[in-house]
């Protein structure tokens, strides 16, 4: 299909309310035009004018089978001839949606016993706000309504899940963060951790500071917390050494729920299925979506703990029906899309590749990155991985914010054909290749992207930066 550009671009900019982008630049044509993308296949896109790129971002963390695996299209397309849409309201379901909510359940980590469905990540972690309210609610504990997140945690951008998310520009302007939402310090040892501090002692010291703040509130006050097992958008930060194992018993003593934000690390992300079975996490609700469907189709889901549901059910005769759902709840399509990716994800061991060829990555970004003199911390688990560079590594002085290095590195990488993100809170080169990338692909992504910061190094030198 042979596609007018101009015509396109011109469309676009009228009539596309871009997220994440300087409205104003790119309505005036100052940020360029929109990069149209046509196709793609593997770990690699194509826009318009028949450029590739490689996607070293998988979209947003989310095409963990890499692109155009026709098996997928061809479930999808399957089930719209079929059946393209009926609602799960009122006990009605699909062969797709009983089969895959059977599968989650089953390879959940945790005592999980229900699926509940929507759209995005966003709306997942809206609903487990609800269930919070819910649970404690229906047994006898209305009070317990606050929720806990991390400073620099993303849990989204609707009005709840963008509460809890932990960074004040996705508050600003909009009203957020909601008064029941508390955030407590975020779990990164490079930033925040004391002069000689190990980081078990960091650990301990982040969850002595999360009970003291459940005091302050009043454990009767609180509802629950919710973690990424790996912090994502706030810096690809995988937990400190303990971390997990300091923090669940202070929710077991206050009697707090813990939500897994499964959304990026669930499906293989991080080597291992999930991220809480990686880092020893028993969650009582879980958040998903991304690799769900590996982007294919529009699917998140809130897996609801046996603890949880258990006290739902009991209540039933007592207050009727549960009082929740979308539309779009348990899309037969989606289903089938999510039966056909987790099929590959099964069928070729993809959180073995991440966990094997993401040991490579690994060890190739510490070996081309760890000793540039603008480079601060090198980290990362599985396939995903980030590169944070300062001013001076011995003092940890950041660049001036308006020299933007990040962003310049990114742009420098994109010019010589690999996405790889800008990461906010810092200047911070972010990596979450899709789970298919092989040895090679690696090379390719970790030489270009070496490229990118020399180049960048190079301009600083010569402003006399560095």
């Amino acid at each position: 299909m042979t596609i007018d550009i101009e015509q396109i671009n011109a469309l676009d900019r009228r009539s596309v309310l871009h997220p994440f982008t300087q409205l104003k630049d790119f309505a005036t044509g100052k940020a360029g035009d929109p990069t149209i993308v046509e196709t793609g296949k593997g770990i690699r896109i194509q826009d318009a004018h028949g450029n590739q790129l490689i996607d070293g971002f998988a979209g947003l963390y989310c095409v963990n089978i890499g692109y155009g695996r026709t098996e997928v299209a061809e479930a999808i397309s399957r089930q719209a001839h079929r059946l393209a849409y009926y609602h799960s309201y009122a006990a009605h379901t699909t062969d797709e949606l009983a089969i895959l909510s059977d599968r989650l359940v089953r390879m959940a980590p945790g005592r999980m016993s229900k699926v509940f469905y929507g759209m995005s990540g966003s709306d997942a972690n809206e609903t487990q706000a609800k269930l919070v309210w819910y649970y404690n609610t229906l047994r006898g504990k209305p009070n317990k309504k606050i929720i806990i997140s991390r400073e620099r945690g993303y849990h989204g951008c609707t009005v709840m899940a963008g509460s809890m998310t932990g960074m004040s520009f996705y508050h600003d302007h909009m009203g957020l963060p909601l008064p029941h939402v508390v955030h407590t310090g975020v779990p990164h040892h490079y930033w925040g951790a004391e002069a000689g501090e190990t980081e078990l002692e960091f650990s301990a010291r982040r969850a002595a500071e999360l009970d003291q703040l459940i005091e302050r509130l009043g454990p009767d006050n609180v509802g629950a917390f919710i973690g990424e097992p790996v912090l994502g958008t706030g810096g690809i930060t995988p937990p400190p050494e303990g971390y997990w194992q300091a923090i669940q018993p202070v929710l077991k003593k206050h009697d707090l729920l813990l939500i897994a934000d499964e959304v990026i690390t669930g499906f293989g992300r991080t080597g291992s299925m999930f991220g809480s079975q990686h880092y020893g996490m028993e969650p009582d609700l879980i958040s998903i979506a991304k690799g769900l469907t590996s982007a294919y189709f529009p699917l998140s889901a809130a897996i609801v703990g046996e603890k949880v549901y258990k006290v739902m059910e009991d209540a039933a005769d007592r207050i009727g029906s549960f009082s929740h759902g979308y539309t779009y709840s348990g899309h037969p399509i989606g289903a089938a899309a999510a039966n056909a990716v987790l099929d590959i994800v099964e069928r070729e061991d993809l959180p073995g590749n991440a966990r094997e060829v993401g040991a490579y990555f690994q060890g190739q970004l510490k070996a081309r990155f760890a000793q540039l003199p603008i480079v601060g911390e090198v980290r990362g688990v599985g396939l995903m991985g980030a590169v944070e560079f300062v001013g001076e590594r011995e003092s940890k002085k950041r660049f001036d914010a308006a020299l933007k290095v990040g962003a310049r590195v990114s742009k420098a990488a994109r010019e010589r054909g690999l996405i790889a993100r800008a990461m906010p809170h810092g200047d911070i080169l972010g990596f979450s290749p899709p789970l298919v990338t092989t040895r090679g692909e690696v090379d390719e992504i970790v030489s270009i992207a070496e490229a990118a910061v020399r180049a960048v190094m190079d301009e600083l030198a010569r402003d006399k930066v560095i």
